[in-house]
């Protein structure tokens, strides 16, 4: 049979053990909680992270896009209106030269002649004045080289932009290219540039000339001379 005083002391050995422990589990509820919610708020910072990495590397990966197919784009745009300018100079600088020899040709003929009159001098002038207008073109066809370097440093700058720290390497030569005639005879490539005081001089003469008809009746033979092998 069971002991009355026995049966009396479980239901207070219960109550002593539920009222120990019950804190226990209360903390541990709440600790568990805790790190639950410690852990979906780590979960959804590391999956926010990822969005937003996920998002930079699309945005950076759009970019690139876009780069590359504007410079796939350009350098044909480009490259056609480069080629345009320098075509340009190209028929510029023919113009000018055959302007300045058919008046150098006309000015050594008057030479040759021996003629001093006065009309012949005034052609002469206007000969000479005309050499000094064809001289101009190299205002249009700097302008037009201008365009062309801004063309190739455009796509240069974009290259750049996209492959940066990226240099030539200075140990490699420059590359020549092959071309079927030379623009400059050695001749020429052996004599120095034109000093700014010599094109200075050559201008204010031509001024001189344009400005006053009379002061161009005045040339000697001597100083025509001195003119065209100066």
């Amino acid at each position: 049979m069971t002991n009355p005083a026995s049966a009396e002391a479980f239901p207070d050995l219960r109550a002593a053990l539920r009222a120990e422990v019950a804190p226990l589990f209360g903390e541990m509820r709440s600790f568990v909680d805790r790190r639950i919610a410690e852990l979906s708020a780590e979960l959804a910072a590391t999956s926010e992270i990822a969005d937003m990495a996920e998002e930079n590397l699309s945005r950076k990966l759009g970019q690139v896009h876009e780069q590359i197919a504007q410079l796939v784009a350009i350098p044909a745009a480009s490259t056609r209106n480069s080629g345009l300018e320098l075509e340009a100079v190209v028929q510029a600088t023919e113009a000018a030269a055959n302007t300045i020899m058919e008046a150098t040709e006309a000015i050594q003929a008057w030479i040759s002649s021996g003629q001093k009159d006065q009309a012949s001098i005034e052609a002469l002038s206007a000969r000479v004045n005309s050499i000094f207008e064809a001289c101009s073109f190299q205002d249009v066809t700097g302008q037009r080289i201008r365009r062309a370097i801004q063309h190739l440093q455009q796509v240069e700058t974009m290259l750049e932009h996209i492959v940066p720290g990226v240099t030539a390497d200075p140990s490699l030569r420059p590359v020549q290219v092959p071309t079927q005639m030379r623009t400059t005879s050695a001749a020429a490539q052996a004599t120095p540039d034109l000093s700014q005081a010599d094109i200075d001089a050559l201008l204010d003469f031509g001024a001189t000339a344009t400005a006053s008809p009379a002061r161009a009746a005045e040339l000697s033979q001597a100083d025509i001379d001195a003119l065209l092998n100066g």
